[in-house]
């Protein structure tokens, strides 16, 4: 950027030392003149060079952000799914810390079942112990009588049975709630370490969401950098045409100065040729503007204003704010388009973001600027002289352009001016 800016100045300084005057041009001769203006245009294709650069990277800057700002919204649906998991896992967390809680109420109440049928068993092995070890056999045999031993039989068998259905109910009781309270025990583990993967997932894209942000802003920065650079190669290739318009007229200057001094000893039709270059000489030479019959005629007839001068959101770019220094009239392609005054002919060629482009300058600092021209609509060419109403060129849609339109310019001292109160 700031090599730019320096390039520009010496720009500026170039038209101040290029301006014509007769001490310079009794100092100059025309073959100097012709190295100059081989060096300027060598200058303006650099410029050009540089500028086409600049819009190529703005484009590629433009692709990438489009394209990263797709791959962030992808991230961003990524992070709302992996929202919506995490809060589905907490509240299976939630369920199963309830059921947990659940689930060592029973295995309380179990754990007292199983307490109390050992206290069963404990007093009935305590009663055996106390009462002399008496097996289940010495009862039998002090039966009285058969039906004695027979009821003593009963006896031993509900109490063998109960005794074994009770430690079938306390292994089972046991076995039932452990298991239950570890499987939850085992849900809730489970639970617990996907919401930590969850977690783990969310941070990863929070650091994608941040990155993608940040490329985006890496690629704004670098629109905007190359807008500025295109701006400021624009204004230095309108200074490098100043510069060649004032050389061009210096070098018709000197030449007619050259065709007088020859033509003074020369036969009198060649004096007569002499006379007639000066005078177009001079026809170009810089006065103060007058509008020659009346105000400029509009380039193209009667058209709709698509876009007037002044602040806009452009239609290529979408920058808001940015100054429209022309005013789009819209036409067909292949319109004819006329020159708005007389004057001479500075570009007539690919201007940058104006596509094919004419420039006229009409003297006392004032040109027109006719932009976007089709390919192959030029009708002049550089140094041709052109009267007011002249068909230059054809309507078109080249360079940085939505559709065929005319954008037309008035510029003085090189700088953009509302055409419409000259129209």
């Amino acid at each position: 950027m700031k090599k730019i800016a320096a390039g520009l100045a010496v720009m500026l300084l170039a038209v101040t030392l290029y301006q014509p005057s007769d001490g310079y041009a009794k100092k100059t001769s025309v073959a100097e003149i012709d190295k100059q203006l081989k060096q300027l245009q060598k200058e303006v294709q650099e410029a050009k060079a540089q500028q086409e650069k600049a819009d190529s990277r703005n484009q590629e800057a433009k692709h990438y952000k489009n394209k990263t700002t797709l791959n962030l919204q992808y991230v961003l649906d990524q992070i709302n799914s992996v929202k919506g998991d995490m809060t589905e896992t907490s509240n299976k967390i939630a369920a199963t810390e309830d059921s947990l809680k659940a689930t060592t109420l029973e295995l309380e109440a179990a754990e007292e079942r199983v307490a109390s049928r050992e206290k069963l068993l404990e007093s009935r092995v305590r009663l055996m112990y106390t009462d002399g070890g008496v097996s289940y056999l010495d009862v039998l045999l002090s039966s009285t009588s058969f039906t004695d031993f027979l009821d003593r039989a009963d006896s031993l068998k509900s109490i063998v049975d109960q005794d074994q259905d009770l430690l079938v109910q306390h292994k089972t009781d046991k076995l039932t709630v452990i298991g239950k309270k570890q499987e939850l025990e085992g849900q809730y583990a489970q639970a617990k370490q996907l919401y930590t993967d969850l977690e783990s997932q969310r941070s990863l894209l929070k650091e994608k969401e941040d990155e993608k942000q940040e490329l985006i802003a890496f690629y704004d920065e670098e629109i905007h950098q190359t807008d500025d650079i295109s701006e400021e190669q624009n204004a230095k290739l309108v200074e490098l045409a100043s510069v060649r318009s004032t050389l061009e007229q210096q070098k018709d200057k000197l030449k007619a100065e050259e065709a007088a001094r020859r033509a003074a000893a020369a036969k009198a039709e060649a004096a007569r040729k002499a006379a007639a270059r000066k005078a177009s000489s001079s026809s170009k030479t810089a006065v103060a503007y007058s509008g020659g019959d009346g105000p400029m005629l509009l380039p193209v007839g009667s058209a709709r204003i698509s876009s007037p001068f002044g602040p806009r959101t452009h239609p290529v770019t979408g920058e808001v704010g940015k100054v429209h220094t022309g005013v789009d009239f819209a036409v067909a392609q292949g319109t004819d388009i006329h020159a708005a005054d007389s004057g001479t002919v500075l570009v007539a060629e690919w201007w940058s973001g104006y596509g094919y482009c004419v420039i006229i300058d009409h003297g006392g600092g004032m040109w027109t600027l006719y932009g976007h021209i089709r390919e192959g609509g030029l009708k002049v060419k550089a140094g041709d002289s052109v009267a007011r109403g002249e068909v230059i060129a054809e309507s078109g849609s080249t360079g940085r352009s939505t559709g065929p339109h005319l954008h037309f310019e008035v510029r003085i001292d090189g700088k953009a001016v509302d055409p419409m109160p000259y129209l």
